[in-house]
């Protein structure tokens, strides 16, 4: 995948790196991190006219990208597209403030239709002991619930919502079903680590429709967000304690059911959440 700077914006990379966590203040750069959640095609993504990502295939997380507090003007493009001129999806005009954290997440709604969302990410000071889950349902689904074990923790979230909640370090088995229902799983179950100081954003995306199924899950992770220690809790929503690494990486778990269906992209005007 090749990606390019845009011009006239502080430079930014498109790779694997370690953050400290800082005040934010008016000199603070925006953090926008871009998520590929439309299955079965491969994409270009232009900001302000010019092409950042290229050949941006499905399941694909890119990011974070430093820029400047200020409005972008993002296009979807079919891939290696001569100009942004006949976008797919958008354009779209994304406000970004100093000091916050996106995702921008290029999707179907619940009716299949692609669409896109910009989420502000929460990187707001976890508790001593305590990790961040967020799940985010991007996917052409009706509303689910959200599994830990056999429990449901988070229940009817849908398109394009999302749930945060507060939990001790651990790993909890997770899986996704429709409301109301226990079995079957749409996704997984999928051991999902909670780490100390680390916010895990989980996004569940694809087509439930499609025969066969390509739902599946990305993993996002945003270390740093540690407070002074004063504790531990444990034992919650059937966690175990693992004591993981704070590391900052991006990691995309493959849960996607064999094919994929080619989908038809069609404008649609991006929301924002968070």
């Amino acid at each position: 995948m090749r990606t390019r700077l845009l011009s006239g914006i502080a430079a930014g990379t498109l790779a694997l790196v370690t953050l400290a966590a800082v005040p934010a203040n008016a000199a603070d750069p925006a953090k926008l991190s871009v998520l590929h959640g439309v299955p079965g095609l491969t994409v270009d993504v232009w900001v302000n006219g010019e092409r950042t990502l290229d050949d941006f295939t499905p399941g694909s997380l890119a990011g974070p990208l430093d820029l400047p507090a200020g409005t972008y003007t993002v296009a979807i493009t079919a891939a290696d597209a001569a100009d942004a001129s006949s976008p797919a999806i958008g354009p779209v005009d994304l406000a970004l403030e100093a000091g916050k954290n996106y995702t921008a997440v290029a999707h179907l709604d619940a009716a299949a239709a692609p669409t896109a969302t910009l989420f502000t990410n929460d990187i707001s000071t976890t508790a001593a002991g305590e990790g961040r889950l967020t799940v985010r349902h991007v996917a052409a689904a009706p509303g689910v619930d959200v599994l830990a074990g056999t429990s449901p923790v988070i229940t009817n979230l849908t398109n394009p919502n999302e749930q945060v909640l507060n939990l001790p370090a651990g790993t909890v088995s997770a899986s996704v079903t429709a409301t109301g229902t226990t079995t079957p799983a749409l996704l997984g179950p999928a051991d999902v680590p909670i780490v100390e100081g680390t916010s895990t954003i989980v996004y569940a995306w694809g087509n439930a429709t499609a025969s066969p199924s390509t739902l599946a899950l990305a993993t996002q992770t945003i270390a740093g967000l540690h407070s002074n220690p004063s504790g531990v809790n444990a034992g919650q929503v059937g966690l175990v304690s693992d004591g993981g690494s704070s590391a900052w990486t991006f990691a995309i778990a493959g849960l996607v059911a064999a094919g994929l269906v080619g989908l038809a992209f069609a404008r649609r005007p991006a929301t924002q959440r968070g």
